[in-house]
């Protein structure tokens, strides 16, 4: 990799554009970059690391860009850094932006615009750029994989920082494993531990797991075996465990199966007792029952001979009963014959009643004869009722007449009326309308005026309102101007002070035996003191924050000021020069007109409505006039034939009613008339057929009681039995029957004799017994339940836990193979007899190849006196296989390389970043790095040792390199020629080059 160009603008301390010609710069091999302190010279080997990354080395890079920028540049002046470089045989050029809060184009404040990113490729045959890629990834990507360094290599191997070798020949092996780690990338190797250790965690955790499961079923088997299973001492994880844990489990079986066969001896034994008590239980039982039946039948016998008077009289009773039934049907036929007798005769004598006297003695065909004659009378009358009945029409008719022609002379004069008025009524309806039209007109007139009347009104207001508010704006953007230029002066003056004072502010971070961060030697004669008010950086910040709001505040009064300004000019171009009181009064007065205008032309569509109605009115009076005249003409004619047919209907009525008021009354008469001797005739011949059947019915009836043996009716009445009575009496009988029935069958049973003569039976006893037998059997069967449960929970889980052990056995040997594995790569296995990690290892192989390639340039540097090796020994309770001592070839001693003096930790920390350099860059893949930077450590040196390092530099042109050194050292500036000095005033850092064409 060789360096061509870097350019930049408003990067770090230069406010300005800045060009750095690496081409002439490297053509003499060695090239001094100089400057005071605090100028800028690391910012451009931070320039050039973010060219290439786009970050800067470690603690310098924070806010990812915002704080790349100059506080020097020009507010519309971009940050950019462009590095021209050819590697891997290509001409690369890497532009990179880094974001920026830049003004905003219109209006006032800033915006922020995204970091930007270009990488071009030159042609080689046409001399032309070629654009290869814009995005960040990207161009990240392609310079890595180019480079084969990540920021950090690039940082420990091209921009050699010798304060960060310098410690890390006097760090710990942990301090040196992490810097080698970053170096040569042995996270993978670390990774690989990590994933070692947690395999084996993950195994041991699952084993525990298991064996816990495993003690788990131990306890539930020492539950279940009711405490006699004895478990092993060991917890989960421990080795014996499964096997201990079978072995319990086996003897805890055998027992439980020697309960359960001792449990079955005792339950067979107590269910032959059983059976015998039942047995007895049975016999004494069925004594009892045959004694208390005896008994009981004795009993039934006594209370049966004591009912035997009453039960013969109820036999004797239902033998008469018997007999009466044979003579039911002719009473029952004797009384219907009475009762429909009874009934005929009255309603005889109810029809009879009603008949005049002339007939009261009728037979039934004298009242037939007369029905019939007033029956034909009546038909007589049937056409004088239609002539009844038309004659109600007539007099209907005639007075609908009358009706009508009184309503047509009403409606004839009302028409006349109306009519009368018509052409006055005419003309004032149309003078409403035509003054609503013109009320109309004018209200479209006066609306077209009043919107703008308002607006005009409304932007006066504001015109008044604003002229106030410019006022107050003015005087707020005045006074923020004013403390936004004080708050400025007072961050100048306060830097101005500080950089004064800033040798006074670094020597006070300065310890006797460290090196100066500045010239890097270790000791410190005459540090700088800080004066009376000496101005930190806190206190610069404070400032800088102070002017930036007052700056804020001042933009943002200046842009509500513009905005008041503006409003007020569009307000007052609208409302003119008018004053506001005359354009209220004005718009006052255009509303009031136009609302009367509204109100009179809001009547046109009711005024129009109306004349519509009044002329369909007069059309309908004059129609309804001509009609009342054509109805007028056709009802004479009518009326004249209402009379004719009215008298011939009056002659023929007078002739048909006779003395009656009316024929409809003479009809209703014959029609009561031939009703009534039509129900006398037939109630008479009823009542002559209902005497004759129970005349019958009395002589069928004497003769069927003479036959059943009764002497009368009356007795052969009074044997019979409602249904009711009936059933009673012969339910008596029949219990009687089976009581004694059922009492003879139980006294003449043998084995009931037989057992009423035997002593009485003790039942109570025998229940005890048999009692006492059913619950030593209870016992028996639970304690053989319980056995039989206890050693089938034991075979269950037995078999659990054995499908646990098989299950645990390949856990088991995984993890004592992991476990084994992860010991020897983290070191504590006892087969790793150096206690060393496998990164370790690596480190102390990476960590042997940097010291033999240093050794080749520190023997040069001290004239073969110091030789660099690498040591495996364990520092306390330190890594083992990071030691680095120092050979001194003068004594023949070796030693720790804490123990070299200042100037010699310089030139072997050099010796030890070349070399490191050179492995490094194997590493990547044998990129050539043909520029490279010391960052200072060469104040430590004496001439001699000066003139030694040099020359190691300068043999480094020997393979077309070139090399950077950055220090401040004045006796540098003597022997190198080459330099680029950098040049810091109060507008911001700038470039010079010396001894170069």
């Amino acid at each position: 990799m060789r360096l061509h160009r870097l350019d930049m603008t408003a990067f770090g301390p230069f406010g300005s554009a800045q060009s750095v010609d690496f081409g002439e710069l490297s053509a003499a091999g060695l090239f001094l970059l100089h400057g005071p302190t605090g100028a800028g010279k690391t910012s451009v080997l931070d320039a050039v690391c973010y060219a290439l990354y786009g970050s800067v080395p470690g603690a310098r890079q924070s806010g990812q860009g915002t704080t790349l920028r100059s506080d020097h540049a020009a507010p519309g002046v971009r940050t950019e850094v462009t590095l021209e470089l050819t590697v891997a045989g290509r001409r690369l050029e890497i532009t990179r932006q880094p974001p920026w809060e830049r003004p905003k184009k219109r209006g006032t404040g800033t915006t922020l615009d995204k970091a930007q990113t270009w990488l071009r490729e030159r042609d080689a045959a046409s001399g032309a750029w070629k654009d290869l890629s814009r995005s960040h990834q990207e161009i990240g990507e392609e310079i890595t994989q180019l480079l084969g360094m990540s920021r950090e290599q690039f940082c420990q191997v091209v921009l050699l920082p010798q304060g960060d070798f310098a410690r890390f020949l006097r760090a710990d092996a942990e301090a040196r494993g992490k810097l080698l780690g970053r170096l040569f990338d042995t996270r993978r190797f670390a990774d690989v531990e990590k994933r070692l250790a947690e395999r084996r965690r993950a195994a041991e955790s699952r084993v525990r797991e298991g064996d816990a499961d495993l003690l788990a079923d131990a306890h539930r088997m020492q539950q279940a075996a009711g405490g006699s299973m004895e478990l092993p001492e060991l917890t989960p994880g421990e080795p014996g465990l499964a096997e201990a844990v079978l072995a319990a489990a086996a003897v805890a079986r055998s027992t439980a199966r020697e309960r359960l066969t001792a449990a079955r001896c005792r339950l067979a034994t107590a269910e032959a007792a059983l059976a015998d008590a039942d047995r007895v239980l049975d016999v004494v039982r069925e004594r009892d029952r045959l004694q208390r039946r005896f008994a009981g039948a004795r009993e039934r016998a006594a209370r049966l001979q004591e009912r035997a008077g009453a039960h013969h009289e109820e036999r004797a009773r239902m033998e008469r009963a018997r007999k009466a039934e044979t003579v039911a049907p002719a009473l029952e036929l004797r009384d219907f014959a009475e009762a429909e007798h009874r009934r005929a005769a009255g309603a005889e004598l109810r029809a009879r009643a009603l008949l005049p006297a002339s007939l009261a003695d009728a037979g039934a065909a004298g009242l037939a004869a007369a029905a019939r004659r007033a029956a034909e009378e009546l038909g007589g009358l049937e056409s004088a009722r239609r002539a009844e009945r038309r004659l109600t029409e007539l007099l209907a008719e005639r007075a609908d007449l009358d009706r009508r022609e009184r309503a047509d002379e009403e409606a004839r004069e009302d028409a006349e009326t109306w009519l009368a008025d018509w052409e006055q009524t005419r003309a004032g309806l149309q003078a409403g309308i035509e003054s609503a039209q013109q009320a109309a007109t004018r209200a479209g007139e006066l609306s077209v005026r009043r919107d703008p009347a308002r607006q005009r009104l409304d932007a006066a207001r504001l015109r008044d309102r604003l002229t106030g508010d410019v006022e107050t704006a003015e005087e707020q953007a005045r006074a923020a101007r004013e403390q936004a230029l004080a708050a400025k002066q007072h961050w100048l003056d306060l830097k101005e002070q500080r950089l004064n004072g800033i040798a006074a502010e670094l020597a006070g971070g300065l310890t006797d035996g460290e090196p100066c961060p500045v010239c890097g030697a270790t000791e410190h004669p005459a540090p700088a003191r800080k004066v009376d008010g000496h101005v930190d950086r806190e206190t610069e910040e404070r400032a800088l924050a102070d002017h930036q709001r007052a700056d804020d505040h001042r933009t943002e009064a200046e842009r509500r000021l513009g905005s008041v300004r503006e409003a007020l000019a569009a307000a007052s171009a609208e409302a003119g020069d008018t004053a506001t009181e005359r354009l209220a009064r004005e718009v006052d007065e255009v509303e009031r007109q136009y609302a009367q205008a509204r109100d009179a032309a809001s009547v046109l569509h009711a005024a129009r409505e109306r004349l519509r109605r009044a002329e369909r009115e007069h059309e309908l009076r004059i129609t309804a006039q001509r009609e009342a005249a054509v109805r007028a003409a056709s009802r004479v004619g009518h009326r004249e034939r209402l009379d004719r047919e009215h008298a011939a209907l009056t002659k023929e009525l007078a002739r048909a009613r006779g003395e009656a008021t009316s024929v409809a009354a003479r009809a209703a008469q014959l029609e009561r008339d031939v009703a009534r001797l039509t129900d006398a005739a037939d109630a008479a011949r009823t009542a002559e057929d209902t005497a004759q059947r129970l005349k019958e019915a009395d002589a069928r009836l004497a003769d069927a009681a003479f036959r059943a043996g009764f002497d009368t009716p009356r007795a052969a009445a009074d044997a019979l039995l409602d249904d009711a009575a009936h059933r009673a009496l012969q339910r008596r009988l029949d219990d009687w029957q089976q009581e004694e029935a059922a009492v003879r069958a139980v006294l003449t049973e043998p084995e009931t004799a037989a057992a009423a003569r035997q002593p009485p039976a003790d039942l109570a006893t025998a229940q005890r017994a048999a009692e006492d037998a059913a619950r030593r059997v209870r016992e028996a069967a639970s304690a053989r339940d319980a056995a039989d449960r206890r050693r089938a929970e034991l075979d269950r889980l037995s078999a659990r836990a054995a499908a646990s052990v098989r299950r645990l056995g390949p856990l088991r040997e995984e993890y004592d193979r992991v476990a084994r594995m992860a010991g020897l790569t983290a070191g504590t296995s006892a087969d790793n007899e150096r206690r060393m990690r496998l990164e370790s290892y690596v480190l102390a192989a990476r960590l042997e190849q940097v010291a033999a390639a240093a050794t080749v340039r520190l023997h040069r540097m001290s004239s073969g006196r110091y030789t660099l090796v690498h040591s495996d020994d364990r520092s306390g309770r330190g890594r083992s296989g990071l030691g680095l001592h120092v050979v001194d070839a003068w004594t023949g001693r070796e030693r720790d390389t804490a123990t070299l003096s200042g100037g010699e930790t310089f030139f072997a920390s050099l010796a030890l970043a070349l070399g490191l350099a050179d492995v490094v860059t194997d590493e990547a893949g044998g990129v050539r790095l043909d520029t490279l930077f010391i960052d200072e450590g060469f104040g430590s040196l004496d001439d001699q040792t000066l003139d030694e390092v040099l020359d190691v530099l300068d043999s480094l042109r020997e393979r077309d390199r070139s090399v950077g050194i950055v220090s401040h050292v004045g006796d540098l500036r003597r022997r190198i020629h080459a330099q680029l000095e950098v040049v810091k005033d109060r507008s911001g850092s700038r470039l010079r080059r010396h001894g170069t064409r």
